[in-house]
């Protein structure tokens, strides 16, 4: 394998919905670039990108598959990501660690649901975007239509580099609408000259000089052109838009020749990392995305697999990464030796010594990293921003098939979990049970087929579990004198505090200190500490030792056992302070556990008092349905505690709803929306925020927990 350098290395990631074709175009550029000798299909499952079981099964992708080609001196990382919404973690991962998208739309279908969140991920990623219109040879496509409706929903922007020179079984070859031929074929669907015309206009606005030149001369070179055309797709003047059919490898080569000559180089990482400062103490400077900036690498994706074990997929955003230096993980502070660098096909890789800035290269044998960790050679250089994903609601309590399992399954889901940014495994302290949870049904279907092929696993779900917290509307307070004697030494311990409700804004421990904790309310606190998950603080406000040092982290200790295990109903706390300000200790029966114990029953005693009430998680939904079902969905939105904040029309009879929906409500909504619309509607749903339970509903979720008796009385 030859060695390219950072100008001639560009990264790539294929964007879109399920079934438009992304995995048979990664195949077919593949092929055209001579990468592999066949083209692979995924209909007769050999396909280089789609290898896992899983896929075989359910005929889409799962996995965000690494491949990469050689063209035109070109060295292209080409990242094909699922499409189906219930993976949209995997393809996350790939937006991260690329700098131009290729957002492929089905010409059968159209734009669908993940095709516009893709776009939108993309832009808001600042990546290049180059739209690739698939699948012109089937039946009823309407390109002229196609390509209004992709103006209309993402910008007069996106315009056609060539087009087909005709559809369906006509569709044989592309015509070029920078370049165009001196005859026009009859059966090609739009005006070539129409559409160069905005084409020329929307290059030379990216270029000051160019457009002077064309006003005064009226025409630019096809040279001169071409040369400005990454400028303007780096400046959002253009989204270039190429039809191609995958499956005939019809329009690939021109396809492949406007990757390799229009995808941005690395050094548009300058533009999402400009805040970043690299170096020792006194000499930092301005990240640079370039060979000889040190090294820095961020983790975008980990496989446990069978035979190489852990497989951590690192972007090299700058400097040179190399197989003999030490490799720091900068979140832990830890090094260790790189085992092999690897270059990656599909489930093939092939070890190299080094690698540079937007190469994408896997490493094993380093413990400890995750994904969106950044690693170096040295510690002098920043930690990445972490990759952003949704929040997994989907949940289902886990248990094995067969006794004795228990351990076995926490460990492979656990594995499961390192590799799924989207899936979280998690143990409900009041019921003992196990709770996975994802994106969707789909997604969670696919870990229990994962758990049975990869590990021999098998186990039963139960319905879902819904995250409901419990939190307070007034401040309160409470106290409670924890004494036993039973012969011998006795315990003893009393505990005095306050309880605050602590607004949702404050997110770090500099806030909470700013705008709550301070002497200014309280006057002679001693120390403060602040829980950004559960948005809990903890206050000492003892004043004259009526509580001795040794035993304050004992009564903090208490009090964030109840914050887990819930007074209400059972559910976590959330958004709260507490502040313990008086106590008493004896100078023999006096214990951790004594105080432990009397902090846990104070701080109940005024929680219940202080108006307790339970959140429950509100979803963001968007639904895709034709239009002609919306009534009925406005409707069962409505039935469901639901509230609609945007309706859209599409172009092809579609319409968008977004509501803000309680999770509870919709936890079993693949199969509802289903029958609402005769199988043709599709959604996305992704955490919002808390909100609190109706009380006629909060008293039907009390009066159901099982709270767990606390003996410890």
């Amino acid at each position: 394998m030859l060695t390219f350098h950072a100008e001639n290395i560009r990264t790539i990631a294929l964007l879109g919905h399920r079934g438009s074709g992304k995995t048979s175009l990664a195949d077919a550029l593949l092929h055209v670039s001579h990468a592999v000798d066949r083209l692979g299909n995924v209909d007769n499952q050999t396909s280089f990108s789609d290898f896992d079981e899983e896929e075989h099964k359910h005929h889409f992708s799962i996995d965000t598959t690494v491949l990469h080609l050689e063209s035109e001196g070109k060295f292209l990382h080409l990242l094909d990501t699922p499409g189906h919404p219930d993976f949209v973690g995997a393809s996350l991962e790939a937006v991260n660690a690329v700098e131009t998208a290729v957002i492929v739309v089905s010409a059968t279908n159209g734009i669908e649901i993940n095709t516009r969140r893709m776009f939108k991920e993309a832009g808001k990623h600042e990546l290049a975007r180059i739209l690739v219109i698939n699948k012109i040879s089937g039946e009823n496509v309407h390109f002229g239509d196609l390509y209004q409706n992709i103006q209309d929903t993402f910008g007069k922007n996106c315009i056609l580099f060539n087009a087909p020179d005709g559809v369906g079984a006509d569709f044989t070859s592309v015509v070029s609408i920078l370049n165009p031929p001196a005859s026009i074929p009859a059966k090609c669907p739009v005006g070539v000259q129409a559409i160069r015309s905005q084409l020329v206009d929307a290059i030379v606005e990216a270029d000051e000089a160019m457009m002077e030149k064309y006003l005064t001369e009226g025409e630019i070179s096809f040279e001169e052109l071409e040369k400005a055309i990454p400028r303007a797709i780096e400046a959002g003047t253009i989204i270039p838009a190429f039809c191609v059919d995958a499956k005939k490898e019809i329009g690939l080569q021109e396809l492949l020749h406007a990757l390799d000559n229009y995808a941005l180089p690395p050094d548009h990482a300058n533009l999402r990392l400009k805040d970043l400062k690299v170096g020792a103490n006194g000499s930092t400077h301005a990240f640079q995305a370039t060979e000889t900036e040190e090294f820095i690498g961020q983790v975008f994706k980990i496989i446990n697999d069978k035979f190489v074990g852990h497989m951590c997929f690192l972007r090299v955003m700058s400097g040179q990464l190399s197989a003999d230096k030490p490799l720091v993980n900068i979140r832990t502070g830890k090094s260790g030796k790189i085992g092999h660098l690897y270059m990656i096909q599909g489930k093939e890789h092939q070890q190299v010594v080094e690698a540079y800035p937007g190469d994408i290269v896997a490493i094993t044998k380093i413990d400890d990293l995750h994904i969106g960790d950044t690693v170096a050679h040295t510690m002098n250089v920043p930690n990445l921003p972490q990759p952003e994903f949704p929040k997994p609601m989907f949940g289902l309590a886990i248990a094995p098939k067969k006794r004795g399992d228990e351990q076995k399954i926490s460990q492979s889901l656990h594995k499961l979990e390192e590799e799924d940014p989207t899936f979280k495994v998690t143990h409900d302290e009041q019921t003992h049970e196990m709770i996975m949870s994802g994106v969707g049904q789909t997604h969670l279907d696919v870990i229990q087929e994962r758990l049975k092929h990869r590990f021999d696993l098998e186990v039963v779900t139960k319905e879902p579990k819904i995250p409901y917290r419990e939190t307070i509307q007034n401040h309160s307070e409470g106290d409670y004198r924890h004494k036993k004697q039973s012969g011998g030494r006795g315990q003893f311990a009393e505990v005095h505090l306050r309880i605050f409700p602590l607004s949702r804004e404050i997110t770090s421990q500099a806030q909470l200190e700013e705008n709550f904790a301070n002497k200014s309310r309280f006057e002679k606190m001693r120390a403060v500490s602040y829980d950004p998950q559960l948005n809990f603080a903890f206050i000492d406000h003892i004043v004259g030792g009526s509580i001795p040092n040794q035993y304050i982290p004992a009564v903090e200790k208490g009090c964030r056992e109840l914050m887990d295990f819930g007074a209400l109903a059972g559910y976590r706390m959330q958004d709260i302070a507490v502040e313990v300000h008086f106590g008493k200790e004896h100078p023999v029966d006096s214990s951790e556990t004594a105080f432990r114990i009397a902090a846990k029953h104070a701080f109940k005693k005024a929680f219940l008092s202080a108006r307790p009430v339970l959140l429950e998680p509100i979803v963001r939904l968007e639904v895709t349905i034709p239009t002609r079902f919306t009534g009925a969905i406005l409707s069962d939105i409505n039935g469901k505690r639901g509230h609609v904040e945007d309706q859209e029309t599409l172009p092809g009879e579609l319409s968008v709803i977004i509501a803000e929906v309680p999770l509870a409500e919709i936890s079993r909504y693949t199969a509802q929306l289903g029958s609402l619309t005769q199988g043709q509607g599709s959604y996305v749903m992704e955490f919002s925020h808390y909100e609190h339970v109706p009380m006629n509903v909060q008293q039907q979720i009390v009066s159901k927990a099982n709270l767990r008796h606390d003996d410890e009385e």
